[in-house]
């Protein structure tokens, strides 16, 4: 449970680093989530689109910043999420998650935090940034 006496504007949320994309990681996320678009999964289709090769679906770096939330709050807690694609995800990229709570408030009578997200790479290239809104118990 979170404690609301305790969370501060400013506080971090503990970052989540994933492991480098791979084209397994690819091909299981196409399974999981039924996105089999081939710009993600087929290097040739992903050249005749004018690309190096394949990368990354925007909702598996989503993914990842949803894994950092939850880690940080039940998931019932959760009141809103949402995101901005900001770069393209190669293959080998490593993400890194962080939250930074910006706001402690109240809505409905129940306390609420927003915490700012972002989704970057080893290099520090930010490749989403992002929004939620969480109860606070």
């Amino acid at each position: 449970m979170l404690d609301l006496s305790t969370i501060r504007e400013g506080d971090s949320l503990p970052t989540v680093v994933k492991p480098p994309i791979s084209r397994s990681t690819l091909a299981l996320f196409a399974g999981g989530s039924g996105d089999h678009n081939p710009i993600h999964i087929d290097i040739d289709y992903a050249k005749q689109a004018g690309f190096d090769d394949v990368f990354a679906h925007g909702m598996l770096s989503m993914a990842y910043l949803g894994q950092l939330l939850t880690n940080w709050a039940p998931q019932q807690a959760l009141r809103s999420y949402s995101v901005r694609f900001r770069a393209i995800t190669h293959i080998g990229d490593e993400i890194s998650c962080s939250g930074r709570v910006s706001e402690v408030f109240q809505e409905n009578d129940e306390p609420r935090v927003r915490i700012e997200l972002t989704a970057a790479n080893q290099n520090g290239d930010v490749k989403l940034i992002g929004e939620a809104v969480i109860a606070v118990y």
